[in-house]
């Protein structure tokens, strides 16, 4: 069993309640104990007591409950030791709580197991469930938790050492049901497959623990020993099936494998307790006894084929013992509520993690949708206009023909803002913060492919190796489509924006002496532009200066208006708050649907409909278009006129270019502003995208690595098992020249029928008593039975030839 630190839950629960939740943890005070009082007593449940079991699946419980309150990492302190008590590990993760309580749980089944006295058919049965029970932990455990770790799991937590105690955990769970026929008397058939399936648990989960780092030698080789001992058990028991249906030859083929397997578990002796070395010793000297009868027997009485081990039908197994989770595990929810057995969720009133989620996606919705269709649309159309004025160097030609002297007020108030932005700095400050948000994109992304890259090698490097034919998995571009679509995506990103810094960056070369101009002071602004000689304006001249005037007021207004519209959507976007009704939503779906996790997927239908308030806004853009081509038409009009008039008029030519400059480079200056801030938040939404990108692909890599190691493991025992299986063709073959050879069939006339032999009556099976070891061969019949202690008592039956002498035909052949 992991032990683990007594550290406060409910203090990590409040600080993240306090900083990430709109609601006060002093309304969850009385859940805030409750939790703390649910893992003290998890914690202190280290005594094979079945109160244990409530106290640790009711913190499970409620830990998968509030996972759907709380993100993973909500910096719970998870801290245990690992079962060999040399290593500790410490994660602030809520999944690696749930994976020690769970951890905990299945150790203290075992516990209740052992702890039971299995001399009694009740105990058995009490045992064999608990055994089961806690491979069913283990199995949820691998199967659930783990994977949603989102972490590499602690060394005795790893695929290789869970399968191993799981059926370590099959395996004496089996051997519960082998001990109960045993005691029960049944057929040595059925006895046979009980303990082959005993023995395969034990191989398995010597086989899993080799792959595994934890797993220590003396538990490896003590399987290993068990394995071969019930290997043996099966094969005797076996024997004993083949004389009843007077199968000679077979049963001297199965006695002699039985002490085969005897031998090799006797080879494991100095990693075996005495009472199972006595066990071992006892069988050998119990199947050597038979061997010795059964050869005797059939040498000189039946003459039967004793069929080479590779020809023995491989015995079939009865296969009793299965994981079964706990409901309270597989199914924590069913047991919370007002009477269910541990009482009400914690943290009910607090609103869902998922809600959260939800809340921010649609806020995310709605700010692209407003951006996107109605904002954006209005600035380009604004952007639009102003490159139609600049090239027709307006207002600049109006500027100077009715201002020859100073500078514009317009122009002036154009400076001053730049001078109190400090302009210049400013832009150049937000050109260096994106170029750091970019790398760090840049490298978070490269991780991530960096890691699909190496396990897409490691892939196709195992395949190579293993050829496809065996290699079956998907490979890693099929089998993670949508991270590799990913891949693609986020690198048009990059490139896109690459892109556009690039033509911010033109840019703002293109104005930056003009901006470091109207950043200057005054004297040195007025100094820049040239003054031109004052002109008497003629009538027809005067009246085109008014007509384009009014055309460029009216640009102003418009301008004004989608500033005012602008602003009005975005305080509208601002002030459009779902959280009641996505409150209300929930508090629906969790009276109709209990025990069913919230999900951010469940609010589709209430996005949709809350989005459509927008449709309304976005007439506002066609209507803008509208009046924007009408005062296009009247400037190009009103500027043609003003041209026609003036021709022939260069006087202010040098004042006009130097006033179109610098009112260029204003609103070069707020577009290079605007497009900074546009790829200020592109690149921390895209670090977002990115991460997770990266988190999945940690994920994909981990998962992908497991599986690789448990196909290993599989291809080299299948391989190892073919091997064996040529080997036994090879023999087969050998052995049947050599029957071919060697034996030839008796004259016609010299067949005689062997009698049908009968077992004699055997004495009942002594009870059995867990506190002695496995006693191979019955008591004389004249003593009294013992009680045997043995927990794995085998009860083999006492099998000797009584009596001595001559044969008798008229009484038969009578064994035993």
């Amino acid at each position: 069993m992991a032990m683990t630190n007594a550290v406060s839950m409910s203090a990590a629960i409040k600080q993240y309640i306090s900083t990430k939740y709109d609601q006060h943890p002093d309304m969850f005070k009385k859940d805030l104990e409750a939790i703390d009082i649910l893992r003290t007593n998890a914690v202190n449940s280290l005594e094979a007591h079945v109160s244990g079991v409530q106290k640790l699946t009711a913190y499970a419980a409620q830990l998968v409950w509030i996972g759907g309150k709380f993100p993973i990492d909500v910096r719970a302190p998870g801290g245990r030791e690992s079962f060999h008590a040399q290593s500790q590990e410490s994660q602030n993760n809520l999944r690696f709580e749930l994976a020690n309580v769970l951890y905990n749980l299945a150790s203290l089944y075992t516990q209740l197991a052992v702890s039971l006295n299995r001399s009694t058919s009740d105990g058995l049965k009490s045992a064999c469930n608990y055994f089961c029970q806690a491979a069913g932990v283990i199995s949820h455990l691998k199967e659930t938790v783990i994977p949603e770790l989102r972490t590499i799991p602690p060394e005795d937590m790893d695929i290789m050492t869970l399968e191993s105690i799981q059926q370590l955990l099959l395996a004496q769970a089996q051997e519960c049901f082998w001990s109960k026929a045993v005691k029960d008397g049944l057929k040595d058939g059925l006895i046979a497959k009980l303990a082959a399936k005993v023995s395969d648990f034990y191989d398995q989960a010597a086989e899993f623990g080799t792959k595994s780092n934890i797993i220590s030698t003396e538990w490896i080789h003590h399987m290993t020993a068990k394995l071969h001992h019930f290997a043996a058990a099966a094969q005797y028991r076996a024997s004993r099936d083949c004389l009843d249906k007077q199968k000679y030859g077979e049963e001297v083929a199965r006695l002699r494998d039985s002490l085969t397997y005897v031998n090799e578990a006797l080879k494991e002796s100095r990693w075996i307790n005495k009472i199972v070395l006595g066990d071992l010793n006892g069988l050998k000297a119990r199947v050597s006894e038979d061997l010795k009868r059964a050869e005797k027997d059939n040498d000189v009485i039946y003459l039967m084929p004793v069929p080479p081990k590779s020809e023995l039908k491989t015995l079939d197994r009865a296969g009793m013992a299965t994981p079964r989770i706990p409901q309270e595990v597989s199914d924590p929810f069913s047991a919370l509520g007002d009477k269910a057995a541990f009482g009400q969720p914690l943290f009910a009133r607090l609103v869902p993690y998922a809600v959260h989620v939800a809340v921010s996606i649609y806020d995310e919705r709605k700010e692209r949708l407003v951006n996107s269709t109605i904002i954006d649309e209005l600035e380009a159309l604004t952007t639009k206009l102003r490159d139609l004025l600049q090239s027709l160097n307006l207002p600049a030609s109006l500027q100077a023909l009715e201002k020859p002297l100073g500078l514009p007020p317009s122009l002036s108030i154009h400076a001053e803002e730049i001078r109190q932005q400090d302009g210049l700095h400013k832009l150049q400050r937000a050109m260096h913060e994106i170029r750091k948000l970019k790398a760090n994109d840049e490298a978070m992304y490269q991780e991530g492919v960096g890691l699909l890259t190496t396990e897409a090698a490691e892939d196709d490097k195992a395949r190579s190796k293993h050829g496809t034919a065996r290699w079956t998995r998907k490979p890693s571009h099929q089998a993670a489509e949508k991270l590799y679509a990913q891949v693609k995506e986020i690198d048009g990103y990059l490139k896109s924006a690459a892109s556009s810094d690039e033509l911010v960056r033109s840019k703002f070369k293109e104005c930056e002496s003009a901006i470091q101009t109207l950043s200057g002071t005054k004297m040195d602004l007025e100094s820049s532009v040239p003054s031109s000689r004052r002109v008497t304006l003629t009538p027809a001249v005067e009246e085109a200066a008014d007509s384009l005037r009014s055309a460029l007021n009216d640009v102003n207004q418009l301008e004004r208006r989608r500033k005012r519209i602008m602003q009005q959507m975005r305080e509208k976007v601002k002030n459009d708050d779902i959280n009641s009704a996505i409150l209300a939503e929930t508090a629906r779906f969790e009276r109709e649907y209990p025990m069913q996790k919230i999900e951010p997927a469940m609010f589709e239908s209430l996005f949709e409909d809350r989005l459509e308030q927008y449709e309304e806004d976005r007439k506002v853009v066609s209507e803008e278009k509208e009046s924007q081509s009408q005062l296009v038409v009247r400037i190009q009009e009103a500027n043609a006129a003003f041209i026609t008039a003036r021709r022939g008029d260069s006087s202010t030519k040098e004042r006009e270019q130097a006033l179109q400059r610098l009112e260029n480079a204003y609103f070069k200056y707020k577009e290079i502003v605007s497009n900074l801030h546009t790829g200020r938040k592109f690149y921390n939404d895209l670090a977002t995208i990115v991460t997770r990108f990266t988190d999945e692909c940690r994920d994909f890599a981990y998962h992908r690595r497991m599986e690789a190691g448990q196909m290993e493991t599989d291809l080299t025992t299948a391989l190892s098992n073919l091997n064996l299986n040529l080997q036994d063709q090879k023999e087969r073959q050998s052995l049947r020249s050599h029957y071919a050879t060697q034996q030839q069939p008796p004259p016609s006339d010299a067949i005689i029928a062997a009698p049908t032999p009968t077992r004699a009556p055997q004495p009942e099976p002594g009870i059995w008593n867990p506190a002695q070891g496995i006693k191979f061969g019955g008591a004389p019949p004249q003593q009294p039975q013992q009680v045997d202690s043995n927990v794995h008592h085998p009860a083999y039956p006492n099998a000797n030839v009584k009596g001595g002498g001559q044969w008798d035909v008229s009484r038969g052949v009578r064994f035993g």
